[in-house]
């Protein structure tokens, strides 16, 4: 029988969360030996990953929002281990989870350790890598600049509150993207880069997107004539513009704008004028439920 031995590391805001306590000595008293490290600063993740890695942990878990998801799938795809990595998400958007059916309930969440392992793959830009999505434009903005305050009050809805009350701000990126049999340029008000399918809170902007194909999604929102209506639209619908969209499937895409292009990657901020986006094919072993929607071949 495989050694049932994993390690958590857990964003330092949840280091008192009732449901994640109960939940690990749930899964203690189904025979695990589940230890639980707590992140205070910057970079506190990627010197645990190193940590659990050298102490021969086989399965880690990621205890937060997103941020702290991509920072531990980070370090692992750095490590190039071949332990795998269970989500517990406890954020506020919960983004990759919610698309791959990642249960939020932090039990039901760390019972996906006793299901098998998936390779999945990642998005690069430049040294930084990332597990959801790279999102650009006037939304990518909006997520930024939603406080945690604003997050604790009203969750998901906060993004919608704050892209609500930025109007005056609202306008268009002029970009050119190119890549494999793939060229755009023109103005406009989203992009998505997506490994997984939402971000933002629930903002479904790469609906098709797999995390196993080999391929990063690419989703283009045009900005029309009519650009404050539209973002209204927009932000209340979930981005249900769907035959606005241009739409994209590649193994690496280059982004040029002149007067630099804001992204955001899975929370974290990034700002350039010429980036270039690849996948990291089957670079992270995950567990995911069995029939999640992000796997092109459900178990």
């Amino acid at each position: 029988m495989a050694q049932r031995k994993a390690l958590m590391i857990l964003h330092g805001k949840q280091a008192m969360n009732e449901d994640v306590r109960a939940a690990v000595g749930a899964m203690r008293e189904r025979g695990w030996q589940l230890d639980v490290r707590v992140t205070w600063e910057g970079g506190d993740a990627a010197r645990l990953v190193e940590e659990a890695l050298a102490a021969g942990y086989g399965q880690l878990v990621a205890g937060g929002g997103d941020g702290t998801l991509r920072d531990v799938a980070e370090a692992m795809a750095r490590a190039r281990t071949e332990a795998s990595l269970v989500l517990l998400p406890l954020g506020t958007a919960n983004d990759f989870a919610r698309a791959a059916g990642v249960p939020l309930e932090p039990d039901q969440a760390l019972a996906l350790l006793e299901v098998p392992a998936r390779a999945i793959d990642l998005g690069q830009v430049g040294e930084q890598v990332f597990l959801n999505m790279a999102t650009g434009g006037f939304g990518s903005q909006v997520t930024a600049n939603t406080s945690e305050d604003l997050k604790k009050v009203l969750g998901a809805a906060a993004y919608l509150f704050t892209g609500l009350s930025r109007f005056s701000e609202l306008s268009a990126a002029s970009v050119e993207l190119h890549g494999p049999d793939f060229q755009w340029q023109g103005d406009l008000l989203a992009l998505g880069i997506g490994n997984g399918r939402q971000a933002g809170g629930g903002h479904v902007l790469c609906p098709e997107a797999q995390a196993d194909d080999g391929l990063l999604d690419i989703s283009i929102l045009p900005a029309p004539q009519e650009m404050v209506s539209t973002l209204r639209n927009l932000l209340s619908d979930g981005l249900g513009l769907e035959n606005m969209f241009v739409r994209a499937r590649l193994p690496w895409v280059e982004i040029k704008s002149s007067q630099g292009l804001d992204i955001n990657l899975d929370g974290e901020p990034l700002q350039g004028e010429s980036l270039r986006f690849e996948v990291l094919p089957a670079a992270l072993r995950v567990h995911l439920p069995a029939g999640s929607s992000l796997l092109s071949r459900r178990g």
